[in-house]
């Protein structure tokens, strides 16, 4: 008879005396202790775990999956929260213009080949939630349907793992409910979202590397060899989904570190020959491998993605070259001595401006000015934006000894007020750490030296020609070394509220780049075959590594800074108890909404199973400090090597986010939950049986053979997950209007279905109290 954990924490000390070395958990083949075989299960348990009626329950619980997620898909035919991003990049795919985002490509590919797959040209631009799909023919349903296979999908995988890590039908089948029948996984995995594919890739990479685990007493053979390069390559695709799926990469690097940690002790009598080949093996299919994958769709990007697009703001003029039809390769021209031209603050957009007003004689701090020609950035263009490139070197009378060159000196000669920039040693007028920025009167030598600028061209090699548009440039002050440079807080009144122009001693800030908007005017009768159309030109050509570099780079300063705030970001703490959900869509007409949040029923067992697994080894632990053996052996190392597993998987994808500043949403815990599923069938199986199915691993060649056990559920088993999969599908049902959209629901309605008061819902009545 099943019993639990209290009546199974027993004294299981060694009569003969304390044991001089203390056995760490091992694989459970290795173990001679057995407490129970095969003949002790009961007839029901021996018909759940024949492959017959496994395989039934597989195909069943697959088809209720796909029937979840389908239905109603095509509702509503609208665009729903984030597919105004994912489903605009879909579109750019297929276009070929190029765009930014934070994640990395697979998830994204796999869209357009959705659409490309179902006849979509990419026509329609996803601008708002709510644009309608139908009106603008829109094959949407085969875009959701990719996410809605994977979520499907996903079930069978959560279930086979389970098998395959030793545990009953039974338990198998309860964690696949767990997701089977969850309204976040359910809604996340029919909308156009990335999230129902980092966790189908998630789920191959866990059950791939259970089974190399299970062959590890067969290492180096076809099959370990095949998991182990399948596990490499899962983890590729989860990290190349979304920017969160490199937390995959490093559960299973820890667990790999663990591995080979235990092949690393020499009371297993292993060479270091050994271990090395072990190494090698694992850094070649768990670290190359990936790499060169995720490598790989990056230059799929790339190749793709070769015409001008929303994206090319962010990239260097370099990368931007490199598109068809980019402005930067189209309209960029060379700048020589004496060309009138505009410049502009790369990050801001305002103008390098100037105008007779001085600074005041103090500032607001009581400090000194210098009572200078005020020089400020200004966001209009204006006749006081214009300045000449002069030179400080003799010229010839023509040709391209005149083209103004990375590493010039120059000076800039305001046009309207015939003065010379210059910066000082006079603190600027809002931050006395830095220079002030005015002019010099261009017939007063006397201050030569302090209007000499050194042209620094970004990412250029010298002797670079300066260009418009593509040369983004620094300007650093010959005498003083500092870089001219601009933020966006304005200065008082007495400046027009124009923004501060000022001297930076950190020239090595990227926020002191600038860039020529246009030429205005020149010397010379070359001027208009200089400046007019150019015709054609062909992309220019950078390496793949110099792209997928700056690229990588973007990313991750964006990712981090997504720090506004938004209504329905929420920390992790809330999340595994579903504290409060996300709106994704409203609408008015018949009361409609989709809200994104999980089944209660399934969520709070999660929590409470994954509190009892770190009881359970916390109680293991102490009473292994006193010699005492609660725990069969077959049991401990199933809960640590198996369930232990999970619980890093779990933990890996969640504690990160306790750590960042960024927006944060209830949809990144859903890897995490996927997790403590899976925790929970350990646990639940614990609870049930004394035993566990032994042994589970292929018997090498040089292992003992081991008398086998299954774990003995008996009646108990059954009916406790029948009894929860039913209530879960009840609370499933009872929100599933949040879930798919539809029905509309009364305001009393909406108020019923708020099963805790932190959930934000719309449309709710207002409560009323009777005196």
């Amino acid at each position: 008879m099943a019993s639990f954990p209290d009546a199974r924490l027993r004294n299981r000390s060694n009569k003969s005396g304390p044991s001089t070395i203390q056995r760490q958990p091992e694989d459970d083949l290795h173990d001679d202790h057995i407490v129970a075989d095969s003949r002790h299960t009961s007839s029901l348990d021996r018909l759940l775990e024949s492959d017959q009626i496994s395989v039934v329950i597989m195909v069943a619980l697959t088809a209720l999956a796909f029937a979840l997620r389908f239905y109603k898909i095509n509702h509503p035919d609208q665009v729903v929260f984030d597919e105004v991003h994912f489903g605009k990049f879909a579109s750019f795919y297929l276009k070929r213009e190029y765009y930014f985002d934070v994640h990395p490509p697979l998830a994204k590919l796999l869209f357009g080949l959705a659409g490309w797959f179902v006849g979509y040209d990419g026509h329609f631009n996803f601008e708002n939630i709510g644009d309608s799909y139908t009106e603008n023919n829109v094959p949407f349903v085969g875009l959701r349907a990719l996410p809605a296979i994977f979520g499907s999908l996903t079930i069978p995988v959560v279930y086979a793992t389970m098998k395959e890590a030793g545990y009953s039908t039974v338990i198998a089948a309860f964690s696949a409910v767990l997701i089977l029948f969850d309204n976040a996984h359910i809604a996340q995995s029919r909308l156009i979202l990335l999230d129902a594919t980092l966790i189908f890739f998630l789920s191959l990479t866990i059950y791939s590397y259970v089974r190399f685990r299970k062959l590890r007493y067969w290492e180096f053979s076809p099959g370990w060899w095949g998991w182990l390069i399948a596990t490499g390559f899962f983890m590729a695709c989860t990290w190349a989904s979304k920017v969160n799926g490199i937390l995959t990469v490093i559960t299973i690097g820890i667990a790999v570190l663990v591995d080979l940690w235990d092949i690393l002790d020499y009371k297993k009598g292993h060479s270091m020959e050994y271990f090395r080949k072990h190494f090698y093996a694992r850094a070649a299919a768990l670290i190359a491998w990936p790499i060169a994958l995720y490598l790989f769709f990056f230059w799929i990007h790339f190749s793709i993605l070769t015409g001008t697009g929303t994206g090319d703001a962010f990239m260097s003029p370099a990368f931007q070259e490199t598109l068809k039809g980019n402005e930067l390769l189209v309209n960029s021209q060379e700048i020589r001595y004496y060309d009138t031209i505009t410049l502009r603050h790369k990050d801001t957009k305002v103008f390098l401006h100037s105008h007779p007003e001085k600074y005041p004689l103090k500032y607001e701090d009581d400090r000194i000015s210098s009572q200078g020609q005020q020089v400020t950035g200004y966001g209009h263009d204006d006749a006081n934006n214009f300045w000449q490139v002069v030179p400080t070197k003799a010229l010839p009378e023509t040709g391209r000894g005149r083209i103004v060159r990375n590493d010039d000196i120059i000076q800039l000669l305001h046009v309207n007020t015939q003065t010379y920039l210059l910066t000082h040693d006079v603190a600027s007028p809002t931050m006395p750490t830095n220079e002030e920025v005015t002019t010099w009167p261009k017939d007063d030598h006397s201050r030569h030296n302090d209007t000499l600028f050194h042209l620094r061209l970004v990412d250029s090699h010298p002797g670079a020609p300066w260009m418009s548009k593509s040369g983004h440039f620094k300007l650093i002050h010959v005498p003083t070394k500092v870089a001219l440079w601009t933020h966006p807080k304005q200065l008082p009144e007495w400046a027009f509220k124009q923004q501060e122009i000022n001297g930076a001693k950190n020239v090595a800030e990227k926020s002191t780049i600038w860039y020529i908007d246009n030429i205005i005017d020149a010397e010379g009768g070359d001027f208009k075959n200089r400046t007019g159309d150019v015709g054609r030109k062909e992309p220019k050509k950078m390496s793949f590594f110099k792209k997928f570099g700056e690229l990588q780079v973007l990313m991750l300063q964006h990712n981090a800074g997504l720090t506004a705030s938004h209504p329905y970001a929420s920390g992790p703490i809330n999340w595994p108890f579903s504290i409060s959900g996300i709106s994704f869509w409203t609408q008015n007409d018949g009361q409609k909404q989709i809200y994104l949040i999980g089944n209660l029923a399934g969520w709070g067992v999660c929590v409470i199973a994954m509190s009892i697994f770190v009881g359970i080894l916390v109680a293991d632990l102490i009473a292994r400090r006193r010699d005492l053996q609660p725990l069969a052996e077959p049991v401990r190392n199933r809960l640590w090597n198996s369930a232990g597993f999970f619980f890093l998987v779990w933990a890996v994808h969640y504690l990160p986010f306790f750590l960042m500043g960024r927006q944060l949403f209830i949809h990144h815990y859903l890897p995490s939950h996927l997790a403590s599923a899976l925790v929970a069938g350990a646990v639940l199986s614990f609870v049930l049986s004394e035993t566990v199915n032994y042994p589970i691993s292929a018997r090498g060649p040089h292992t003992k053979p081991k008398p086998e056990q299954k774990a003995n559920l008996g009646v108990h088993g059954p009916v406790i997950v029948g009894v929860f999969t039913f209530v879960m599908f009840l609370l499933y049902m009872y929100i599933a209007p949040l879930t798919y959209g539809t029905p509309g629901l009364t305001g009393e309605e909406v108020n019923s279905r708020r099963l805790l008061s932190s959930w934000t819902l719309h449309f709710a009545a207002k409560e009323t109290g009777e005196v």
